[in-house]
């Protein structure tokens, strides 16, 4: 089942609206040179290894454009590809796959870039209990398909927005006054405009761990740039009380000592915003 941000009335907005910047009154460089009524074919060429994403929304990106367009998928998301395979195969008016083509590549490519960094990371870390998360530092309006890449390479989402999910960081803390009157706020506010929504808590140090605990009536404990020692006796402190995620300057070369420190999540905002895009184009053939 997909997560609700990825709604048929969302993805299909998402589509109109990139169309529409890319096109704009009309591709006139194809609608120029190609005779009305030609039609061709054209076939993803896969030029990376890795793992693919975003052949869902390319179908529906081409078919959006032009219903008629046929579009044969040989790979499903999620899916291990290699230098040299091919992803699908477009046929109908010439066009309209010309006029469709960069956005299905733009999409493609970094969905596949984030999907394959995730699922690299998430093989780091099969030993211990903690699942890897992404952050709300994405690439403005194109949050959900990163977002639905992060999945796709087996990672899990964190909060979509600020609307779904209550997060006090440390400034948080600061302009209320401490943890217990930013809990004790966030609480009466939820209360009186009936949100039910998760509370998660950033703390920076062990004291402010106890407050949190002192406190309570939240869900989730974030830790901060904590050292590993700091961090597991953090984890001994709370136990089963609340989930635990750890944040903060996480790397490929300290994912696997963070997560040896017992959190259930770890959250890398390098998922999203520093990711290489994969290698893929598409060719007219035959």
């Amino acid at each position: 089942m997909k997560p609700s941000y990825l709604s048929e009335e969302a993805i299909s907005s998402f589509i109109a609206a990139a169309l529409a910047e890319d096109i704009g009154p009309g591709d006139f460089s194809s609608l120029s040179s190609i005779p009305k009524g030609k039609t061709g074919q054209a076939k993803l060429l896969i030029k990376d290894n890795g793992i693919i994403a975003g052949v869902e929304l390319a179908e529906q990106i081409f078919r959006t454009f032009d219903p008629d367009l046929q579009v044969d998928l040989l790979v499903k998301d999620g899916d291990r590809v290699s230098y040299g395979d091919i992803g699908l195969i477009v046929k109908g008016a010439s066009a309209s796959i010309l006029s469709s083509e960069r956005l299905v590549l733009n999409c493609m490519q970094r969905m596949s870039g984030i999907a394959t960094l995730t699922h690299q990371y998430t093989q780091k870390i099969l030993h211990t209990k903690a699942r890897l998360m992404d952050t709300r530092k994405t690439t403005p309006n194109f949050r959900m398909m990163e977002k639905w890449a992060v999945l796709i390479g087996g990672g899990v989402n964190h909060r979509f927005a600020l609307y779904d999910m209550v997060m006090l960081k440390d400034n948080h803390v600061d302009f209320a006054g401490g943890i217990r009157p930013a809990i004790e706020n966030c609480k009466a506010y939820l209360a009186a405009n009936k949100l039910d929504l998760k509370i998660e808590v950033e703390t920076r140090n062990l004291d402010e761990v106890a407050e949190v605990l002192a406190v309570g009536g939240i869900d989730f404990i974030m830790l901060d740039n904590m050292d590993y020692p700091t961090m597991r006796k953090a984890v001994e402190m709370i136990g089963t009380k609340f989930k635990t995620e750890a944040s903060g300057g996480i790397t490929e070369e300290t994912l696997v000592d963070v997560a040896e420190c017992g959190v259930d999540f770890i959250s890398m905002g390098a998922l999203t915003h520093s990711v290489k895009s994969l290698d893929i184009s598409l060719k007219a053939f035959g």
